[in-house]
């Protein structure tokens, strides 16, 4: 017997009514704001990476702080750390008496200006990516009530004809099933480039910790762990009000 039932998605989805066509715009929207976020995260994970990269080279190569602050100043993430270390240790050789116990030393005043803009950054990078998770998540129980909003009407379709045969039942409930795989088609990609993102934005921050962790130890020690590998290692060079003053090591 020739089975006349032909599989037609769009079909199916308008005469769902109005509940099947509200899943389907849901799981469009969904995946049009994931797909934008992800190149767009992805775009910026790589600017942010070699940009920082670029930074840090032309930082340590420079003859001086004020030398290495002057390339590519705020354009990247490691650039605006720098910047916000060199104002702390300004601010507290400016405006904190030379010995005095009930203020903070200048190693932790520093430490907590990276701190800060550190998390500051993070939070930059992370924006997004609540909402490629919550795609993730949420698009497989979109598409699965689909189905079932599909699969019950079908059958109150069925029901009203009084054709319950298995061509007749087969094709409504396996055109159905595809509010499922829209729903995992949609998921996949925001879960996997999510968990990609996490990782690179984890790589990003520790590149960036690494930087703060030496220039913290030339801004209070004059001098880097490694200072054969830094031109800058000698001398620190700082802002103090109108003038500039070094403090060599």
């Amino acid at each position: 017997m020739e089975n006349s039932y032909e599989f037609n998605s769009l079909d199916f989805i308008l005469a769902g009514g109005p509940v099947s066509i509200l899943v389907a715009v849901i799981l469009l929207v969904m995946s049009v704001i994931s797909w934008y976020l992800m190149i767009v995260k992805f775009y910026q994970a790589l600017t942010i990476r070699s940009a920082g990269r670029e930074y840090n080279n032309h930082f340590w190569q420079a003859p001086s702080i004020e030398a290495g602050l002057r390339h590519h100043n705020g354009e990247s993430l490691v650039s605006r750390v720098a910047n916000q270390a060199v104002d702390a240790a300004e601010h507290y050789q400016t405006h904190v008496p030379g010995k005095n116990e009930d203020i903070c030393n200048k190693d932790e005043f520093i430490a907590r200006a990276m701190r800060r803009q550190i998390a500051v950054e993070s939070e930059h990078l992370d924006y997004g990516l609540t909402v490629l998770a919550s795609v993730g998540s949420v698009a497989p129980f979109v598409g699965l009530f689909g189905t079932v909003w599909g699969i019950y009407h079908a059958l109150a379709s069925i029901s009203q004809s009084g054709q319950a045969t298995l061509d007749k039942v087969a094709g409504p409930v396996g055109e159905a099933l595809i509010m499922t795989a829209l729903g995992l088609a949609v998921a996949i990609p925001a879960v996997l480039v999510y968990n990609a993102l996490v990782r690179r934005n984890r790589v990003i921050l520790g590149e960036v910790e690494g930087f703060a962790n030496d220039l913290h130890i030339l801004l209070t020690t004059g001098s880097t762990l490694n200072p054969s590998s830094k031109t800058t290692a000698g001398v620190v060079t700082m802002r103090a009000g109108a003038k500039l003053q070094e403090v060599t090591a």
